[in-house]
């Protein structure tokens, strides 16, 4: 994924969030999907026919807030020739600011895929499902890992490594009991062999054939030789998902940590893969921190000390870093002041309190982004930006561990 298009995945997720939270008194949030192809003059004349309808709504608040929303549309459409290609949508309605009042917003998005479907929704939330849709990773492997004791069975999601199925064998072990022949043991064991195979074939069918064929990319089976070298030449898996195998690695685990760490050894296989492309420059990263080189930097204040001195080589921020900067000032005196602190959704800042120098109340006059402010730091130097999803062990570190942030330098600044 590019730079840019990860950043615009990154807004586009915000806007989501930011969505999620708004509430409407009643069904009088109104949600307008619409695709590039349909014709506007249509929408129009459904939005008077749907005012209209409203004038019917029994409550007559509720009834003034659909109507002016709907009043608020038929106004923005005047300027819309025709759609952009991908569509777009608006939200709008009287949302619910607390204090018993509410305020007219209009949202618009325009989406990173195109809409299929023409939509008027309206409900007491933002109907926001097909966008969500669209920020759901849809390229899937199937995950195999196999010896004669166990088996798991497992996908990959995107980044995400899930598992699904875990099998244990009754093989026997190589030593005979007393009793049978030598030719009698080894047949049974043969026997119950290929009944475990078959059980492992059947249960990863199971799983791999309930993938959507559009989004499944192939299957990867690890595990210790000849083990998987037998299941695979044995054709155990269902004939439309043997013919998808990518590829056979060795893993030493066969329980559910082996599912990543199969994952890990075909890096190579699957290295155009964003999750084996975040995991790299994580890895070079930790790589970085372990040498103490001096060219590890976390924490916003030294980064942002870093970028300004065109120090950093790759900034890393979590696909679930919300944090922004405050800007304080004293309206009866020059004392100012920046705070910097992370953010939830729907979330209510704390009152900064009282100016330390007049005992003045202090007031925000201005809240910038983190990610935007770093990331147009980054333009101007020629810094790379990598965003970093949570699904993965080295991704969560960073957004756990770390902040949410942190930089590979060019070079050791000692900040």
């Amino acid at each position: 994924m590019s730079e840019q298009s990860a950043h615009q995945k990154y807004e586009f997720k915000r806007k989501l969030e930011m969505l999620r939270t708004k509430k409407g008194r009643g069904t009088e949030l109104i949600s307008l999907y619409i695709p590039h192809d349909k014709q506007i003059s249509d929408i129009t004349s459904q939005l008077k026919n749907e005012h209209g309808q409203a004038a019917n709504i029994k409550s007559k608040l509720t009834r003034t807030n659909v109507q002016g929303a709907i009043e608020s549309l038929l106004s923005r459409l005047r300027y819309l020739n025709r759609a952009p290609e991908n569509g777009i949508v608006y939200f709008t309605g009287a949302v619910d600011v607390g204090a018993n009042k509410t305020n007219m917003e209009t949202i618009i998005v325009e989406p990173p895929e195109p809409i299929i479907t023409y939509r008027y929704h309206c409900d007491s939330s933002f109907y926001l499902q097909p966008l969500e849709d669209m920020l759901r990773e849809k390229k899937t492997y199937g995950l195999l890992v196999i010896d004669r004791r166990e088996a798991t069975v497992g996908l990959l999601v995107g980044k995400r490594i899930e598992s699904y199925r875990h099998l244990t064998s009754t093989v026997p072990g190589k030593q005979r009991k007393g009793g049978q022949s030598a030719h009698r043991f080894q047949q049974l064991r043969l026997i119950a062999i290929h009944d475990f195979y078959k059980r492992i074939g059947d249960a990863a069918s199971e799983v791999f054939l309930a993938i959507d064929h559009k989004d499944f990319e192939g299957v990867l089976i690890g595990g210790p030789s000849p083990t998987k070298e037998e299941f695979e030449a044995g054709e155990y898996l269902h004939h439309e998902i043997q013919k998808k195998i990518i590829g056979l690695f060795d893993a030493a685990y066969t329980d559910e940590s082996g599912l990543s760490e199969l994952v890990n050894a075909a890096s190579e296989r699957l290295s155009d893969l964003d999750l084996m492309v975040e995991k790299k420059m994580m890895q070079r990263f930790f790589g970085e921190l372990v040498a103490d080189s001096g060219k590890a930097s976390y924490g916003i204040e030294q980064i942002r000390a870093n970028l300004e001195v065109g120090a950093v080589d790759v900034l890393l921020i979590s696909e679930d870093l919300r944090a922004e900067k405050d800007i304080i000032k004293c309206g009866s005196c020059d004392y100012a002041t920046t705070s910097t602190h992370k953010w939830k959704p729907g979330e209510t800042s704390e009152a900064p309190g009282n100016c330390p120098k007049c005992g003045s109340i202090l007031e925000v006059v201005e809240k910038v982004d983190i990610v935007d402010e770093l990331s147009e730091i980054c333009d101007q130097m020629g810094t790379e930006v990598a965003f970093i999803s949570t699904d993965f062990e080295e991704g969560s570190q960073l957004m756990n561990a770390f902040g949410g942030i942190a930089a590979i330098l060019r070079y050791s600044t000692g900040i």
